[in-house]
């Protein structure tokens, strides 16, 4: 099922507590010529729901990342590579890290929508506890749903709020508009996968090809 079918029964399934993560609903690749240069321009201007971001607008280097919630190597790289990152980069002003939704299966999608409901200075915060504590509900063997909800109660949710998240088809529209547009126009296939001044890292996100592609890029 691609992302752009997926659809308010799909969510109610998850809401409702049927979907098993270990069978979870795979989202089809647009195809992009691999030849096709992508537009800096265009690769900065923020989705439909806006863009997350992290350090001062006029930082000389911008990060941006499209990440899945289910993702073994995002969760590693936000676990172990990023809080570096941020300190040496975005709270001294020369980072500007921009994050953005590439969900690769339906609790990844569940997952983003919670934290754009959690809202305001409580959205990055749960994204961080939920790739802290991605074994918990991402790859358990039961239904997923009662953890994922365990810690969207330590954002403030209750099961009502919960549900109607996880229901809201204009909130799961613009996170498929946002996916596809990263898909078609930048080339975005597999997670995470990170663009530094438009460029896009062909290295490992380790904190040593982060340190060179930012001092290249600060540089040009």
């Amino acid at each position: 099922m691609s992302l752009s079918a997926l659809s308010r029964r799909s969510l109610l399934s998850v809401a409702a507590g049927s979907l098993a993560a270990s069978v979870p609903t795979t989202f089809a690749f647009a195809q992009r010529k691999a030849d096709m240069p992508v537009s800096v321009e265009e690769l900065m201007k923020p989705d439909a729901l806006g863009d997350l971001v992290l350090g001062k607008a006029d930082a000389p280097c911008t990060i941006i990342e499209y990440a899945s919630m289910t993702c073994g190597h995002c969760a590693h790289f936000h676990n172990t590579v990023f809080p570096t990152l941020k300190t040496k980069y975005i709270e001294t002003g020369k980072l500007r890290f921009v994050m953005r939704e590439f969900p690769l299966d339906t609790l990844a999608a569940a997952a983003s929508m919670l934290a754009r409901c959690a809202g305001g200075d409580k959205t990055i915060p749960l994204i961080e506890v939920l790739f802290a504590k991605q074994e918990d509900w991402a790859f358990v063997r039961t239904n997923a749903v009662p953890e994922l909800f365990k810690i969207a109660k330590q954002a403030g949710f209750t099961q009502e709020s919960f549900d109607k998240c996880l229901t809201d088809q204009a909130l799961l529209d613009k996170i498929s508009q946002g996916r596809e547009r990263a898909s078609k126009q930048f080339g975005v296939d597999a997670t995470p996968t990170f663009f530094i001044n438009g460029k896009k890292l062909q290295d490992g996100p380790s904190i040593e090809a982060f340190d060179k592609a930012i001092a290249e890029a600060v540089k040009s």
